[in-house]
């Protein structure tokens, strides 16, 4: 094309742009640090492609003012010296580019979590700052670093997703607006552009249900408590931790759109819940003559049933379910919800049909929509994915392997993911040579061509942040990332400079804590026994690297003090590597103390249980420093979900049980201190009060036959009916106590300081 036919090209183009508009857009980018607005108009939403698609369609697309928004509630001072233009994607990949002229950022992006991953990228390795879950470095920059050359970022991947089911419970129980809106920031800031979104769901199904025949009573006895909404939604049970009051569900609602406006305006599509044949275990007392399957138990709850979508009653009960969904939350594209997630009832099931329909259901509501499966335990099971139309679903790989062994999930579009943490429990854990390297080698393996993204799915968020960070920095690189070399810049980033023993220790880290997946709990959260093997009933104790290597990581961190104590994230990393310290060295003062008793030697025995009491009472009074770590912020927060005291009680009953025996309201419950957490308060009340039981009963053993086993569920559930008040606030020195608790050289060394 000659240089006189793109001159009257673009004419044309200009011609048919509303003049209002492009008035506006000629202000907006005449005054310094305001954000250039598109000019692209943007395509409908009937226009999107399938999910192998290359890009999502949105009001979000082209409009980057969104970012604007979250760099002023993020990093204010950088807020005003920054340009946002839209621009397309290149070659159907997200992308942005950076520069910097006359003392501004100018970030050109192909969207939101494009430019909120340019702003972060700039932030980290420019600024030298961070934002996570657990400690931030977000000080101001007195003059803002310019660039030597233009940044320039594709992401090889069209999704990058977040959030577990069990993450918004482990982490997000009790989270209000506030809570919410630095969370989705975050989202933004790297770049993620899926994640589960179910909360509220409750409204749904109370308006489903009302309109099947339900009473308003009838309806609430579905519903878990606030802690359990993600079994719910799971299908492994009903009505536990309840009932849900109107006001409460209400307020849900409320949460809800506000989470999915600010996530729909940042560019996050966020996944509702579909409709998949779960039904109240009560249905069949209201329909006795329908196709309902029953479902059995999971952890000791009775599961809800499953509908058959060959029963009339299914398709009627789908129909009425997205209608509501619709008037409550708008229109959706992505919906979660899995058949039969870990058990439930298959034989003799036409799952192909089942999957069909269930799958048919979501494409008469938008023939555009997805069905985003967790890959877990074997599910989705094949014959479900056979009835299936791989346009419109997406594969979460969790487990592992998952997706090589299952050939690409039968080449279905399939997320890489990973779970790097369970219950949420505490402890520095993370496969950061795994996450490194497999998601580059798995996209550019046999079975690519339908890998569409990455995810993190793990079951609790506020912890590890250097494996968030280099998990969604792997979208944007074309190769396996040099882990060593990175972590020296995430250190320098985290931290605000570079420190030779700072860099020591990230290194011993790596081959410590992140060498590998394996995760070993501590063994303060245990149930008492003389043969703790885990603390859940699927972990384990056993510390796979060698814990003096670990404790050199520590001394090493700890000597940069002097340069680095100001900073929020240092405070937090130095408690959280002195923690874990402390909780490896309870391993040792554990199985010294269980020695001593099996020989006899009541003196070696007495001075190793005082040991190990004492890491305990130690640990606590570290972690006293940082709110992270301490159990009143988790009891506030979830008094402050209810109005009345009756529904203030009820949620902080919620709470205590999760993170202690669970459920059921049993003492043989396979789920005690599955969510078990080292907190200030929780290990010197609750864990703490438990070995002391176990102690004395020990000691008492030395004279006499013991008396039998201690009633630990008594103790345990006697707790999660108080409401007694904990710190929300830290005391203390996070530096200076990590430094003195560090110095407890042994557990030999330990004194009793009760």
């Amino acid at each position: 094309m000659g240089l006189f036919s793109i001159w009257i090209f673009l004419f044309a183009c200009l011609s048919l742009f509303p003049l209002k508009q492009w008035a506006a857009i000629s202000r907006a980018t005449s005054k310094t640090g305001q954000v250039a607005r598109g000019i692209e108009q943007l395509s409908s939403s009937s226009e999107r492609p399938s999910v192998q698609g290359d890009e999502i369609h949105s009001a979000a697309a082209t409009d980057l003012t969104p970012v604007a928004d979250l760099a002023e509630r993020v990093v204010p001072w950088l807020a005003k010296n920054i340009a946002l233009i839209p621009i397309p994607k290149e070659h159907g990949r997200d992308v942005f580019e950076l520069e910097t002229k006359n003392g501004k950022l100018i970030i050109r992006a192909s969207g939101s979590p494009s430019a909120a991953m340019g702003l972060n990228h700039y932030l980290k390795y420019y600024c030298h700052r961070s934002v996570s879950h657990v400690g931030n470095n977000i000080r101001p920059v007195r003059r803002l670093p310019a660039l030597p050359q233009p940044v320039h970022r594709t992401s090889r991947f069209t999704y990058r997703y977040l959030f577990n089911y069990c993450t918004l419970n482990y982490s997000l129980a009790f989270a209000n607006w506030e809570r919410w809106q630095r969370e989705i920031d975050w989202m933004a800031l790297n770049g993620i552009n899926l994640a589960l979104a179910p909360t509220g769901m409750e409204a749904v199904w109370e308006n489903t249900l009302r309109r099947t025949g339900y009473s308003d009573a009838e309806v609430l006895e579905f519903f878990p408590g606030p802690a359990y909404t993600a079994w719910w939604l799971m299908g492994n049970l009903e009505g536990w931790g309840g009932p849900l009051t109107q006001r409460m569900i209400n307020d849900r609602v409320a949460l809800e759109k506000k989470i999915l406006s600010r996530m729909r305006e940042l560019g996050i599509e966020p996944v509702l819940q579909g409709f998949y044949g779960m039904v109240p275990a009560s249905l069949v007392k209201k329909f006795p003559d329908r196709h309902i399957v029953h479902q059995g138990k999971w952890g000791g709850f009775q599961r809800p049933e499953i509908l058959l979508s060959s029963d009339p009653l299914f398709s009627q009960l789908a129909s009425i379910y997205y209608d509501e969904m619709k008037q409550l939350y708008g229109p959706v594209r992505f919906f979660g919800g899995d058949l039969f997630h870990e058990g439930g009832e298959t034989s003799g099931l036409n799952l192909a049909e089942l999957g069909h329909s269930v799958q048919a259901a979501m494409l008469q509501v938008n023939p555009d929509s997805v069905w985003v499966l967790q890959g877990w335990q074997g599910n989705p099971k094949q014959e479900l994915l056979e009835g299936l139309s791989r346009a419109h679903v997406i594969v979460l790989n969790m487990g592992g392997n998952d997706w090589e062994n299952r050939k690409g999930f039968d080449n279905f579009p399939w997320i890489w993911g990973i779970i790097n943490n369970f219950g949420e429990n505490t402890g520095m854990f993370g496969d950061l040579p795994r996450i490194a390297s497999e998601p580059i080698l798995a996209g550019d393996g046999p079975y690519g061509p339908t890998m569409i993204g990455i995810g993190a799915l793990m079951e609790g968020i506020d912890n590890n942040p250097v494996v968030y960070d280099l998990l969604f920095e792997t979208a944007w690189s074309d190769s396996a990332i040099d882990l060593r070399r990175w972590l020296s810049e995430y250190a320098r980033y985290r931290y605000g400079e570079n420190r030779r023993e700072v860099d020591r220790a990230w290194q011993l880290l790596l081959g410590t804590a992140y060498k590998s997946g394996s995760r070993a709990e501590s063994v303060f959260c245990a149930r008492p026994s003389l043969s703790v093997k885990g603390v859940s009933t699927w972990g384990t104790t056993h510390i796979a690297y060698d814990p003096d290597t670990f404790e050199q990581a520590a001394r090493e961190f700890l000597r940069a003090r002097n340069h680095l104590r100001s900073v929020d994230a240092y405070q937090y990393d130095a408690v959280d590597i002195v923690r874990q310290v402390l909780a490896n060295r309870g391993t040792a003062a554990y199985r010294k103390m269980v020695a001593a008793y099996e020989v006899h030697d009541k003196r070696q025995f007495d001075s190793a249980a005082r040991a190990f009491l004492n890491l305990i009472r130690a640990e606590d009074t570290l972690l006293s420093t940082r709110q992270e770590f301490l159990l009143g912020p988790w009891l506030v927060a979830a008094n402050e979900m209810g109005h009345s005291d009756e529904e203030k009680s009820l949620c902080e009953r919620n709470a205590r049980t999760q993170i202690t025996y669970w459920g059921p309201d049993d003492p043989a419950t396979d789920l005690h201190d599955y969510a078990s957490k080292e907190w200030s308060g929780l290990l010197r009340d609750f864990y703490l009060v438990r070995w002391e039981l176990f102690v004395r009963d020990l000691d008492r053993g030395f004279d006499e036959p013991r008396l039998g086993k201690i009633d630990y569920f008594d103790f345990e559930k006697r707790w999660t009916e108080q409401r007694s008040v904990y710190p929300a606030e830290p005391i203390g020195d996070p530096v200076e106590a990590a430094v003195k608790a560090l110095a407890i050289t042994s557990w030999r060394a330990t004194k009793s300081s009760r």
